[in-house]
């Protein structure tokens, strides 16, 4: 049973290692390059070679003493003959670019089903011209369809006849052109399908016709079609025809005209929609009203200009614009980064080699010794099974009729004492069951490997928008949680309990998952150790005040600023949502993926914000309020815009884990602590202080308590994984948040002029004098403003010298006692403007 466990681990190592698919890839262009050498020298040796190479035996492929003029001996020899005789012919060249192509697509990580429209497109040409050769060219020698194209050929022929042929292959060959380019028949006249062909040619001779379009194409197209400089004709306006009169390109200039938009295939190819010729105004008199009959687009021609567009009609400009002229494709987010890769499992550690085989004599013992100390106290049970995990065995009995539950439940110390074990805990009964658990700590623990969650299918296939992975339940089952569904999480226990690696765990599991244009994270570490090593994800992943030195947020202040910042984006995010009709962030951004919001209208792709506080009680006993009201109101309300809070401390004191806090962190761990009172703050019921340290947690998540083994991740580990993203290229600039300024530093106080104060500053400053107290919630009160515009407004009296700096919870000081004084300091103010 261990073999078999050991040959499926290797199977997944092996499959999630990615330098398989680059080797896989540089095999398949070995191949493509092989056989392009191989079909080339038959080209030229065929004639040389057949005569052996029909009479194909091992001994040729074996014995050195027969020689092939092929260049690349007989294996050459033989490959070739076999793709041409006995296959396709010369399309077997088109084979060689399909294997091409894949080994490039599987060297550059592109998904292959992005190319399955070309490779269906080549394998019918294959086919096709395969039998089209043939049929062509078929007598004279050359296997040009292989035996593909002779077999069908004369089936055909017998069937058809010769003239059945050559009508069947030109409709063929006429459906294929329709369906790949799907041409605009209306009004086609014969002139123009003509010229029509001429450009098809010269385009694919110049190799535009399957490239995408340049800028120049259209203009490039529009010289072309416009008569020759020296020798264009008047049109006559009733008839269409050319006149026999001739001008020089000096006598009358045809000036560049802005063209009307010609709609076009997708890849920038040729637009085929023809114009009406016979309605066309003189060259003479007004040149710039030819119409476009034919050329190439650019990306920036192909919309028409509309005055008050709706916001269905106007599409996101991305960097895809190149690949998505016409917009038709989604919204791609990822694009910008489009050459990131995710960090690979061979940079974390496998603890594979250090799990522990199960004692059998163990379970047997302790299942005996717990019937006998249930029967000292006279209670029967009917039926007890185990289920082993990585560090906790749960043993589920059934007791006989009508033993009440307190009674086992009471029993718990008695138990702990008899199975000689540290921190029994008894379940009773266990949710949705009919049983009652005991939970026994093993002897032998395992090591929950972070690299063993991360490979695990529950992981790689979550369908999830923040996808932690926490660890193993107490069945040896890998647990992955969403996020964003909790919707925040607090993180409580006792100092060395295993907080720190469980932040780690959940910050990497985002990183393995998500692309940094999807997630943000906030890191608040006031110890200064823990999360610095995430400072060089700075253009990846993080985001932060544009002002701030550090990415890793350290200082109170900067904390108050960056937790006030946050609710700033909040509300913006939720102005978004109102104005897009959408009650939150997933349903907002499926809109602006599917090119449904306007972006020139502020719309943007919003990337979910993870907060994350590594030691919060530092904050709550240095900062108190400051910190709570905003982390507050981010509880509250920032669910639905994307913003999340992972907050740990390990002081789970009521002071410290307030109500407003307990209440909207519905989502909550428990590690191991001293006391039941600290059990009960954190996860509102008992049981964390029966925990065993080292990772042992107990989840708390929609009423439901889980107990987990959480995975281990050491620094190291982490250390790496961050290295690899550090070393790809990142955004231009880091993710930066609003900006914030507290009362402390008002904005520019040098620099502030009469136009940058706010239309309220005077009336303000009129209310601040007349009352004598100056305070923001009086400003934010009595003229009806938010709470972030009095903030600034307050700033600017401060910069202009009308009130005092902050002094904490009390009012500023006022520094004009006079209402005339503060009139001509105004007006002063207005002249100097």
């Amino acid at each position: 049973m261990a073999a078999k466990k050991k040959k499926g681990q290797l199977t997944f190592r092996f499959t999630d290692d990615e330098r398989i698919p680059k080797l896989a890839g540089v095999l398949l262009l070995f191949f493509a390059l092989y056989l392009f050498i191989a079909f080339t020298s038959y080209l030229f040796t065929w004639h040389i070679d057949q005569d052996r190479v029909l009479r194909f035996s091992w001994e040729l492929l074996l014995d050195s003493r027969f020689e092939m003029a092929n260049w690349l001996g007989r294996l050459g020899a033989i490959l070739s003959n076999f793709f041409f005789y006995y296959l396709f012919g010369l399309p077997s060249f088109l084979l060689v670019y399909l294997l091409a192509l894949m080994g490039s697509a599987l060297i550059r990580r592109i998904p292959l089903y992005r190319f399955t429209s070309r490779i269906r497109y080549t394998v019918i040409l294959v086919f096709f011209l395969s039998v089209i050769f043939e049929f062509l060219f078929g007598t004279f020698g050359f296997p040009w369809g292989g035996a593909l194209g002779d077999t069908v050929n004369l089936w055909l022929y017998r069937f058809v006849g010769t003239a059945g042929q050559v009508v069947l292959f030109g409709a063929i060959t006429f459906g294929l052109v329709v369906w790949r380019f799907n041409p605009n028949f209306d009004q086609l006249s014969f002139g123009q399908a003509m010229q029509e062909i001429y450009y098809y040619f010269e385009a694919l001779i110049q190799g535009k016709l399957f490239r995408r379009a340049k800028p120049g194409d259209l203009r490039e197209a529009q010289a072309k079609l416009r008569p020759g400089p020296r020798a264009q004709k008047r049109i006559n306006t009733n008839t269409g025809e050319a006149e026999g009169e001739e001008f020089e390109e000096e006598d009358i200039p045809l000036p560049d005209v802005e063209m009307p938009p010609v709609p076009a295939l997708k890849g920038g190819q040729l637009a085929f929609d023809l114009a009406k010729a016979a309605n066309r105004p003189p060259v003479a008199n007004s040149p710039g009203d030819l119409e476009l009959e034919m050329g190439f687009t650019e990306p920036q021609e192909r919309q028409p200009i509309v005055e008050n567009a709706p916001d269905l009609n106007l599409q996101p400009l991305d960097l895809a614009q190149e690949e998505n002229p016409d917009h038709s494709e989604p919204y791609d987010p990822t694009l910008e980064l489009s050459s990131y890769e995710h960090p690979v499992l061979a940079l974390l550690n496998d603890y594979s080699d250090q799990k522990v085989e199960i004692d059998r004599e163990e379970l047997e013992a302790n299942k005996d010794q717990i019937i006998e100390t249930l029967l000292h106290y006279k209670i029967e049970i009917t039926k007890i099974r185990a289920t082993i995990g990585p560090t906790v065995t749960l043993y589920e009995i059934i007791p006989a009729p009508g033993v009440r539950i307190s009674r086992i439940k009471n029993l718990e110390d008695d138990i702990a004492l008899s199975l000689s074990a540290l921190g029994i805990r008894i379940i009773a009964p266990i949710p949705g069951k009919g049983t009652i658990g005991i939970e026994v700590p093993n002897k032998k623990k395992q090591i929950v490997s972070m690299k063993e969650v991360l490979m695990h299918e529950k992981f790689k296939k979550a369908k999830m928008d923040l996808p932690i992975a926490l660890g193993k339940t107490i069945s040896n089952e890998v647990f992955v949680a969403d996020l964003a569904k909790m919707p925040h999480l607090l993180v409580a226990g006792a100092t060395g309990q295993g907080k720190s690696v469980g932040i780690n765990s959940i910050l990497i599991s985002l990183l393995y998952k998500k692309h940094p244009s999807q997630v943000k994270l906030v890191l608040i570490d006031p110890k200064k150790v823990e999360l610095f090593p995430y400072a060089k994800l700075e253009n990846h992943f993080l985001a932060f005040l544009p002002n701030q030195d550090e990415p890793i947020i350290t200082d109170t202040t900067k904390v108050i600023h960056t937790l006030n910042s946050l609710c700033i984006e909040m509300d913006n995010r939720y102005d978004l949502l109102k104005k897009a009709s959408a009650r939150n962030i997933r349903e907002y951004n499926d809109k602006f993926v599917q090119r449904r919001l306007n972006p020139q209208k502020g719309h943007k792709f919003l990337p979910f914000i993870v907060l994350v506080i590594d030691e919060f009680a530092d904050l709550i006993m240095t900062a108190g309020k400051e910190v709570e009201l905003p982390i507050g109101r981010l509880a509250q309300l920032a669910r639905a815009v994307g913003i999340h809070l992972v907050i740990a401390t390990q002081r789970p004191s009521v002071n410290i884990i307030t109500g407003v806090i307990k209440a909207n962190f519905p989502a909550r761990i428990g590690y191991k602590v001293t006391s039941k009172v600290d059990s009960r703050t954190i996860l509102d019921a008992g049981g964390a202080e029966q925990l065993i340290g080292r990772g042992d947690m107990l989840l708390s998540v929609g009423g439901e308590m889980i107990r987990l083994q959480g995975a281990f991740i050491d620094t190291p580990e982490v250390e790496q994984a961050i290295d690899f993203i550090a070393k790809q290229q990142g955004y231009p600039e880091p993710y930066f948040l609003p900006e914030y300024y507290g009362d402390d530093e008002p904005p520019g106080q040098s620099d502030l002029k009469y136009t940058d104060l706010d239309e309220m500053f005077e009336d303000s400053a009129r209310l601040i004098v007349q009352s004598q107290h100056g305070s923001t919630s009086m400003i934010q009160r009595r003229l009806k403003l938010g709470y972030n515009r009095a903030g600034r407004i307050m700033d600017q009296l401060q910069a202009m010298g009308i009130v005092g700096p902050s002094e904490g919870s009390k009012a500023r000081e006022v520094l004009f006692f006079d209402e005339g004084e503060l009139e001509r300091f105004l007006a002063d103010l207005r002249a100097r403007r």
